[in-house]
C-alpha cells in the first residue's frame, strides 16, 4: 500500500473537495437560473403588459444567482491556492 505523508493526504482531500464544490457551485445556480427564466417567460406570455416589471425582476434575480456561483469560485480558489489547512496542521 502507499505510504503518503499527512500533507499529501490533506492536499488530495482539499483538491477533491474543491472539485465537488465547483461542480455543485456551478450546476445548482445554472439550474435555478433556468427555472427563473422559464417562469419569467411564462409570466410574460400570459401577461404581456407586465413584461417590463418581470424583466426587471428577472435581471435582479439572475444577478443574485450568479453572485452565488462567483462566491463559490472565490472560496474554491482560496482553498486551492492559499490552503489554510496546511498551515493549521503542519
Amino acid at each position: 500500500m502507499w505510504q503518503l505523508d499527512p500533507e499529501t493526504i490533506i492536499t488530495i482531500i482539499t483538491i477533491l473537495g474543491a472539485i465537488i464544490g465547483i461542480v455543485l457551485g456551478a450546476v445548482i445556480p445554472a439550474i435555478m437560473e433556468g427555472m427563473a427564466v422559464k417562469k419569467a417567460l411564462d409570466g410574460i406570455a400570459k401577461q404581456p403588459d407586465a413584461a417590463n416589471d418581470l424583466r426587471t425582476t428577472l435581471l435582479i434575480s439572475m444577478a443574485l444567482l450568479e453572485s452565488t456561483a462567483i462566491y463559490v469560485l472565490l472560496v474554491i480558489l482560496v482553498i486551492l491556492f492559499a490552503n489554510p489547512l496546511l498551515d493549521r496542521f503542519f
